[in-house]
């Protein structure tokens, strides 16, 4: 996808009264850095990096933490801050005797006791049982709408193009010590819980809340954290919240899943302004749509639903790009994503790197170590050791 003119198409003023703020949420698996399986130490990990300055979320399950960027305005502006916090949270895990990986699920199921013991966590282990012990590592990308309504229709125009964002970023191929045949099982195990995948098309703001007081009366969901829709509105924050995706292998990876989700944003809140509606995707196919993009990934074919047909992933990507790029382009990312596109298209997103390694050395081993590089690929070293 190399940097090209814009085949004729001007930037619209529209994009012109500035870039939407921008955070990112990362979620890491813990290892024992001996035989790879999880290590169920988030507590002690998040004690350790109090000590180093950074404050780490605790995930439902023992084995997982979450780092989050500050909010900002340009996409440049996190680079440092993941890469920092990616090694600040390894140097972390390291003083307790664990490593940190970015994948999407873990390669070996973790031990039992898995659940974090916080009463929240625990109450949802009560009211859900079994579904609440698979390990599930994303990576949630807010981007600032301060109208609620704007936000609702921002979600509408953004559901087409999630099916494309799990097949871009899925990397969590291999679990129990096997490839599951999905490129993002994480996606597939999370579907388990009553309140994920793709949300609705709503007609408006009460719309959307009818739906999410209708979860919390029927027991659906036990607070509005739990609404684990692909995207949603925060219940925290005056964001929209794009979290279909794997916690990317490489920070490049992320920077560009952030940069694509900026723009999305941007240009739906374009298309918002000047009267146009978001297609009303079926939400059936929608829901087919983001599971082939979970078995497939970047390696296949994708469905399109709005043609009803199929692509192949790569084919899926450029369509995305398209879309986006007056946006990227008045954000000054066009030849940016371009390039690093490029790049996951020649070497491999998450899932293809997993994947080819285990058919070259045939040991889940080396494909946790491999991860374990590229967790910290194209960061600089950190505190003088090299990562």
């Amino acid at each position: 996808m190399r940097g090209r003119p814009m085949n004729g198409k001007s930037t619209p003023d529209l994009f012109s009264v500035g870039t939407p703020t921008l955070g990112v949420e990362e979620e890491f698996l813990l290892c024992d850095p001996q035989t790879g399986r999880p290590s169920l130490r988030n507590s002690e990990v998040a004690a350790a990096g109090r000590e180093l300055g950074i404050s780490l979320q605790l995930e439902l399950t023992r084995c997982q933490v979450e780092t989050s960027t500050s909010i900002g305005n340009h996409i440049r502006d996190l680079r440092d801050q993941l890469c920092e916090s990616r090694a600040l949270t390894a140097d972390a895990a390291a003083r307790v005797g664990c490593q940190l990986i970015a994948v999407g699920t873990p390669f070996y199921d973790p031990p039992v006791d898995e659940i974090t013991q916080k009463s929240r966590y625990q109450r949802m282990a009560g009211q859900f049982g079994a579904i609440t012990e698979g390990v599930m590592c994303g990576c949630h990308i807010h981007v600032g709408v301060e109208d609620r309504e704007r936000s609702v229709q921002i979600i509408n125009h953004l559901r087409p193009w999630l099916p494309t964002l799990l097949a871009l970023t899925a990397n969590s191929p291999i679990s129990g010590g096997r490839d599951t045949g999905y490129a993002s099982w994480r996606y597939v195990l999370f579907g388990r819980w009553p309140s994920s995948g793709p949300p609705p098309f709503f007609e408006s703001v009460g719309h959307y809340e009818d739906a999410v007081a209708a979860m919390l009366e029927t027991g659906v969901i036990l607070d509005p954290h739990m609404v684990y829709w692909d995207v949603r509105m925060s219940d925290h924050l005056p964001t929209v919240e794009i979290r279909i995706s794997d916690v990317p292998a490489t920070v490049e990876e992320t920077m560009t899943l952030a940069t694509l989700v900026q723009a999305l944003v941007g240009t739906a809140s374009a298309a918002i302004t000047k009267g146009e509606v978001a297609p009303a995707v079926d939400q059936e196919l929608l829901r087919a749509a983001c599971w082939r993009a979970a078995r497939d990934g970047l390696d296949g074919r994708s469905l399109d639903v709005e043609s009803v047909r199929l692509l192949t992933a790569h084919q899926a990507v450029r369509r995305l790009v398209d879309h986006v790029e007056p946006a990227l382009t008045a954000f000054g990312e066009f030849e940016q994503v371009t390039a690093s596109l490029d790049k996951v298209f020649s070497n491999g997103n998450g899932a293809i790197m997993q994947r080819r390694q285990l058919a070259r050395r045939s040991r889940v081993a080396d494909v946790i170590d491999e991860c374990a590089r590229r967790t910290f690929e194209g960061c600089s070293s950190q505190g003088g050791s090299e990562l």
